[in-house]
């Protein structure tokens, strides 16, 4: 298909691409949602039962982590917590801590951390200022 704008060819190929659009793509941080990375990660590897059990462990501390940041729930608070404190934790010596579980699972730790504090302060900024604690006026 081609298209006429502005004295030039646009083309687009099978992606439905412009050249223009595919060069800006490079330069976009890689990104995937974190159920698509975990699909991933078991598709194309064979886990075994104990990395299985691991995995499933990682993906429950991180949709807790992202499910839960912005809620006024009590409960949902406490698992954002909970799984924020995992994630923040550092050491191995626990089979099932943070790092342990990142590591067995071929992950650096440190790199998923700054994955997630990124991700938090992307999304903490999206939540109006009528919600946050800051934009609340206290009386008195």
């Amino acid at each position: 298909m081609e298209w006429q704008s502005a004295g030039s060819n646009i083309t687009k190929d099978q992606t439905g691409l412009t050249n223009d659009e595919k060069i800006a793509s490079l330069f976009q941080p890689d990104t995937l949602m974190s159920a698509q990375y975990f699909e991933n990660l078991r598709r194309r590897t064979v886990l075994e039962p104990e990395k299985s059990l691991m995995l499933a462990i990682l993906e429950d501390a991180v949709r807790s982590y992202q499910e839960n940041l912005l809620s006024r729930q009590k409960r949902a608070k406490k698992l954002f917590e909970d799984a924020a404190e995992w994630i923040a934790e550092t050491g191995s010596e626990w089979i099932f801590s943070f790092e342990s579980v990142c590591d067995a699972l071929g992950l650096n730790p440190a790199y998923v951390r700054r994955g997630l504090l990124q991700w938090k302060e992307k999304n903490r900024s999206k939540q109006p200022l009528s919600e946050s604690w800051e934009g609340k006026r206290l009386a008195g």
